[in-house]
C-alpha cells in the first residue's frame, strides 16, 4: 500500500480509482471557502519520488485502468514534468485509459493549446474544475482567483483540446441575499461554456474556516437551509439549456439530496424529485452524515 500524505482528497468518481501524489498541497489556496489544504504547504514532488511510488502501486494494482493525479492542482505541473508522469504511468500500467486531476481555471489558461494536446495524448483526458458560481461578485467575495469570463475560456480551450471537464458548483455560496445572483449568473455561465460533467455541492465551512470565509465575504451572510439550497438547485437545474449534453450529479458528501441524471433529457424527472424532496423532506441525507 502506498504512503500517502495526509490528508488525501479526490473526487467521488475516483474513489475506486489508483491516486498517485504528484503535488502536495494546492498551489492557490486561497478560496476562503476551502478548508482542504490549509494545513500543507504546496510543494512539487520530485520525480523520482513519483516513480518508485508509480513502481510500488504497480505490484498492488497492475491493471490499473484510471489513475487520479493528486494533490490540489496537478495541472500546475510544467508540462514536460507532467508528460514525464504520464509516459510513467502508461510504460507501467498497459491497461491504463484515463488520468484525471483537478485543475483550476488559471491552471488550463496557462497551457498553450499544443501542451494540452499533448498531456490528452499521453491520457490525461479529464480535469475536474471548481467553477463554484457564475457571478463576478461572489467569486470576489470567495477569493477564487478567477472571473465568470475566464472560467469561461478555460472551459472553452479545454474544450477545444478535446480535454473532458467535471464542474463543480457549490449551493449555497451567495448566502440568502445573493441566491439569485449565485445561480442565474452560473446559468449563464453554464449556458455559454461546454462541460461534460456537472456536479452540485452544499456549502459546509469548517468552523476553522468560517471566520475567514465571513471576513472575506464583507457584508452580511446569512447562510441558506436545506429548503432554500433545494430551491437553488431546481432554479439551476430549469435554467440549463447546455450546449452540448451534460451528465449531473449530486452526489457528494455535502449534498442534501442526492441526484443522478443527465441534462436537458432527464430534466423533468430531476424537478420532480426536487418537487417531492421540498414538499415532504424525504430522501434527503441526514446532517450528521454530511462532509466535506
Amino acid at each position: 500500500m502506498l504512503n500517502y500524505d495526509m490528508p488525501l482528497y479526490r473526487p467521488p468518481s475516483e474513489g475506486n480509482n489508483l491516486i498517485i501524489q504528484a503535488t502536495l498541497g494546492c498551489h492557490f489556496n486561497q478560496c476562503s471557502f476551502c478548508s482542504m489544504y490549509k494545513q500543507k504547504r504546496f510543494s512539487v514532488r520530485p520525480l523520482e519520488q513519483v516513480f518508485s511510488e508509480i513502481d510500488q502501486a504497480a505490484r498492488d494494482w497492475p491493471d490499473a485502468q484510471r489513475i487520479f493525479l493528486a494533490d490540489g492542482d496537478a495541472l500546475t505541473l510544467p508540462t514536460d514534468h507532467l508528460l514525464a508522469i504520464l509516459a510513467k504511468l502508461a510504460e507501467t500500467f498497459p491497461r491504463l485509459n484515463r488520468v484525471s486531476c483537478y485543475a483550476n481555471p488559471s491552471d488550463i489558461l496557462r497551457k498553450q493549446t499544443s501542451e494540452l494536446e499533448k498531456l490528452r495524448a499521453h491520457k490525461l483526458n479529464l480535469l475536474y474544475v471548481g467553477i463554484e458560481s457564475g457571478s463576478g461578485t461572489i467569486l470576489k467575495k470567495i477569493t477564487k482567483g478567477a472571473s465568470p469570463r475566464s472560467i469561461r475560456a478555460a472551459l472553452e480551450m479545454a474544450h477545444q483540446c478535446r480535454l473532458k471537464v467535471s464542474a463543480t458548483i457549490i449551493l449555497g455560496l451567495g448566502g440568502r441575499s445573493r441566491s439569485a445572483e449565485h445561480i442565474q449568473g452560473t446559468i449563464e455561465l453554464l449556458n455559454r461554456a461546454p462541460v461534460t460533467y456537472l456536479s452540485t455541492l452544499q456549502l459546509f465551512l469548517d468552523p476553522g474556516e468560517e471566520e475567514r470565509f465571513l471576513e472575506k465575504f464583507g457584508e452580511p451572510f446569512t447562510p441558506q437551509d436545506d429548503q432554500a439550497v433545494l430551491q437553488e438547485q431546481r432554479r439551476l437545474i430549469a435554467g440549463i439549456e447546455p450546449p452540448q449534453p451534460i451528465i449531473f450529479r449530486s452526489n457528494h458528501a455535502s449534498n442534501a439530496l442526492a441526484l443522478a441524471g443527465n441534462l436537458p433529457r432527464d430534466r423533468a424527472r430531476l424537478l420532480a424529485q426536487l418537487d417531492q424532496a421540498l414538499a415532504y423532506g424525504k430522501r434527503l441525507r441526514p446532517r450528521h452524515l454530511r462532509r466535506l
